[in-house]
């Protein structure tokens, strides 16, 4: 992507002087002081903004800090739209898992058995299995080097995949690092089995059926977000002084296609992760293989599952859940508890981490009076 003034340089764009914003609550915030008080901190190191949206099934809450624009004074809400980033790797794993549940899919089998040929070049799909895929074991790099756009500007995700198949190996198969490329090849297993177009298959599977109207999976092309929308923003400091760039429609999401491009609000995202761990979306069994991890560290029990990591609070429990930030200036967390709670985190800039961090004001939130 080259450097921060690299990016910037050349794009028609806003660009607005950062000013100091207090902090914006939002109405319904209620008594919230110590979760308030680590969201200001977060908001202080990420963007122009900060949100966070918790509760349990009794009820849910919203608080904001900064501005949800700048120049400007309006707290996010939790029915802003923006860009959930890597959130959308859950949305990919489930479904994978549903055809797990309707024997369609082996974890454990090679990817070469549903994708003949594709996973190939510098890679053997002969011994990548789909559960490797699915907990970033398979050595992939990051992202795709070297793919090309179409005529239109948008990318063919079978393209990509194949880009990615020239790339040198990260690592061995069997060694965790984290990677969009294996969700891009998930991407093609649920077109292959489904016969639809993986965002038709997330759609049907996951996004109707939950009710999550306020969530969707972009075509290729479509850059703008459903308003309302939380703009994104990236930072560069010029001289003495610091500015924001408006980068919300800059980036063209069919380049992450299932591993990241999903459109989303706080509210449905919470939706979405409490019917996970409810075991609304997959069987007790697949929730259970989704939930067996790669430890962070050798002996944790905390990890990367298959579409999502668990994270130990420091109140004693475990939630689980996934991150997410792109270019397009968005960064967020969703973390649930098997008792009910939730917390949905977002800024409006990608440069993270922090400390604290999103982390710190989900398990804030998710703490807070137990």
């Amino acid at each position: 992507m080259g450097t921060k003034t690299q990016r910037i340089a050349g794009v028609a764009l806003a660009v607005a002087l950062a000013v100091p914003v207090a902090p914006a609550v939002a109405a319904e915030t209620g008594d919230h002081a110590a979760v308030q008080t680590m969201l200001d901190r977060f908001q202080r190191k990420a963007g122009p903004g900060a949100a966070v949206h918790a509760g349990d099934g009794q009820g849910s809450w919203t608080l904001s800090s900064g501005s949800a624009t700048t120049p400007g004074q309006r707290p996010i809400t939790a029915g802003d739209h923006f860009r959930v980033a890597s959130q959308t790797k859950t949305f990919t794993a489930a479904v994978v898992l549903q055809l797990f549940d309707e024997g369609i899919v082996d974890l454990d089998a090679p990817i070469e058995r549903y994708l003949p040929g594709v996973v190939t070049g510098n890679y053997d799909g002969t011994v990548i299995t789909v559960r490797q895929l699915l907990n970033h074991t398979a050595g992939f790099p990051h992202d795709p080097a070297g793919a090309k756009t179409k005529p239109d500007g948008t990318f063919d995700l079978a393209t990509l995949v194949r880009a990615a198949m020239d790339d040198k190996p990260v690592s061995a198969p069997g060694a965790y690092h984290y990677s969009n490329v294996g969700y891009l090849v998930l991407g093609l297993l649920i077109e292959k089995l489904t016969g639809k177009y993986v965002g038709d298959a997330i759609t049907e599977r996951i996004i109707e059926p939950l009710g999550l109207t306020e969530t969707s999976f972009p075509p290729p092309g479509k850059r703008t977000l459903t308003s309302p929308y939380l703009p994104g923003y990236q930072g560069f400091q010029l001289g003495g002084a610091y500015f924001w760039v408006d980068m919300t429609t800059s980036f063209e999401l069919s380049k992450w296609s299932a591993s990241a491009a999903i459109e989303s609000t706080l509210t449905d995202l919470a939706k979405f992760d409490r019917a996970l761990v409810s075991g609304t979306v997959v069987s007790p069994k697949a929730l259970t293989e989704m939930r067996t991890v790669v430890p962070w560290t050798p002996g944790s029990p905390a990890g990367y599952g298959l579409g999502q990591f668990s994270i130990q609070l420091s109140c004693g429990g475990v939630a689980w859940g996934h991150d997410g930030s792109l270019p397009t200036g968005h960064a967020s967390l969703t973390l649930a508890t098997d008792d009910g709670w939730f917390a949905s985190v977002v800024t409006n800039t990608n440069q993270l981490p922090t400390d604290p961090s999103a982390i710190d004001v989900a398990n804030a939130a998710l703490c807070e009076g137990r």
